[in-house]
């Protein structure tokens, strides 16, 4: 198992026409993989967007871990259940969301698994991903992208700069996703 310390990094899958879809995006904490030791082989790949620190958690200690500390079993077992809510949330984007409501729903997400862990101020985060990479991940072409959030920046909603994110109405933003952030399960993690 893998545990990203620092840096961004991304599930992926590359399709047979060489296009890329990016599935989730790792931040800092995020855990890669749980129960990879049950399966032959991963059914997709891990690729640092930045340079990135990770700690590589074997097999025979992740196991030893989860028994003699049930407490970081149950944290571990609660990260997994987040991410597969992110996916879910993230499956409807791409299904049912607009291309507005889909940039839009991703940012919401971002600044607060940004803000979890304490990389937020003033309604501004880091965002080390370019439009090609936002692109992969939503289903969009670069361009597109540009327009949408070009869009979003003249409603007032939000302002995208190299390498991070302004909130300037984040209300707005919110609204213009439809965002609920139930999916990210955060009373988990304020619970003592």
């Amino acid at each position: 198992m893998f545990v990203v310390l620092e840096g961004w990094a991304c599930r992926y899958k590359i399709l047979p026409t060489g296009t890329r879809q990016i599935m989730a995006f790792l931040m800092p904490g995020d855990a890669c993989d749980l129960h990879v030791k049950l399966l032959a082989e991963m059914d997709h790949s891990i690729q640092a967007i930045t340079p990135a620190s990770v700690a590589i958690v074997s097999k025979n200690d992740m196991a030893a871990l989860m028994q003699q500390h049930p407490n970081i079993a149950a944290a571990m077992y609660s990260a997994q259940l987040v991410d597969e809510g992110v996916m879910r949330a993230w499956i409807v984007s791409m299904g049912r969301r607009s291309s507005t409501e889909r940039v839009a729903h991703l940012i919401c997400e971002l600044y607060l698994r940004a803000r979890n862990i304490g990389l937020t101020g003033n309604g501004e985060f880091p965002l080390p991903l370019s439009q090609l990479v936002l692109a992969d991940a939503l289903g969009m072409t670069p361009v597109h992208i540009n327009r949408v959030l070009k869009n979003l920046r003249l409603t007032g909603a939000m302002a995208l700069k190299r390498g991070g994110v302004t909130l300037l109405d984040p209300v707005k933003l919110v609204q213009i996703a439809g965002f609920d952030e139930n999916y990210l399960h955060r009373r988990l993690r304020q619970l003592p």
